[in-house]
Formats: C-alpha cells, sequence, structure tokens
C-alpha cells in the first residue's frame, strides 16, 4: 500500500533515476528502520549538518565511522566486559548496531567526536565550481562580434 511508483518520473523526466529509486528504496525500509540507537540530524547553516548518535556505554575505539559510495555507515561493537558484574537491572543498551546515512552528491564527512556519550558527526556540503551558478553573456551581431567570457553571478546574500 505504502509502495511508490517511480514510472511516471522516467517517462516526463531525464537523469532523475537516481532521485526516484532513492525515494523508493525509503519508503520500503522506512516501516523496517531500525530505532537503536537514537539519533538527531541538525542543520548547522546553509552548507553545514551534524548527526549525533547516542553511544552511552560506547568507548571511541567500539565506533566506527566509514563513508563508501555516498552512503555513511556508523558502527558500534562493545567491546567484551571481562569483569565479573552482577546486574539487578540492565537498562543500558551496549548491543551491536550499524547506522547508514545515504548522503547527497558533494556532502562529505568532515570530523567525529565523541563527548559525554555522543558521537557527532559533522557534515558539509561544497558545490564545485562548474555546479556554482553563472551568468553567461550574450553575444550579438551588431559591434565588436567577440565573445564575452562567462563572469561568476553575484550570490545571494
Amino acid at each position: 500500500m505504502r509502495r511508490f511508483d517511480p514510472t511516471p518520473l522516467y517517462r516526463a523526466t531525464i537523469g532523475f533515476d537516481r532521485m526516484a529509486d532513492m525515494l523508493d528504496r525509503v519508503l520500503a525500509t522506512d516501516l523496517q528502520a531500525p530505532s537503536y540507537p537514537p539519533y538527531n540530524i541538525e542543520k548547522i547553516d546553509e552548507n553545514a549538518y551534524r548527526i549525533s548518535i547516542a553511544v552511552a556505554g560506547f568507548a571511541p575505539e567500539d565506533l566506527g565511522v566509514e563513508v563508501k559510495e555516498n552512503a555513511l555507515i556508523i558502527a558500534g561493537r562493545s567491546s567484551e566486559d571481562e569483569t565479573d558484574r552482577q546486574f539487578l537491572h540492565r537498562g543500558i543498551a551496549t548491543r551491536a548496531f550499524e547506522r547508514r546515512f545515504h548522503l547527497a552528491d558533494h556532502v562529505r564527512v568532515t570530523g567525529a567526536r565523541h563527548i559525554d556519550g555522543m558521537l557527532h558527526v559533522e557534515l558539509a556540503r561544497e558545490l564545485p565550481e562548474a555546479l556554482k551558478p553563472r551568468r553567461i553573456a550574450i553575444q550579438t551581431d551588431a559591434g565588436s562580434g567577440r565573445l564575452v567570457e562567462a563572469e561568476k553571478a553575484p550570490e545571494a546574500a
């Protein structure tokens, strides 16, 4: 019932097949998405983001952050507790986990910090010069007939 059919998009657009596939994948996995560990995604400014994951009970060496083919993979494997402790109640989960976040083109991971039981992963969107808006000069038949080179468009404030 919640299945998205991207076929109409394929008929009317060119080059958006990756976006349609991504929408289809997100809607298909929405029902089976794990809820552990909890996380936040923040937009810091126009081109900066932060993912914060609650990783209580995990040491920095128990965590891994990896980027592979536009996917950010954050994994945690708790080291075995070698002491003989007897818990009356164990409410802090330290089970292994793996979280995947699909990154848009030109978004890269700039760093990761482990502070007070939280893992903060910093992300930045960096558009290459070729994709930034440019103003194109229009050549006319009248006048010198020389072609004026394109200049960078002024950025909006």
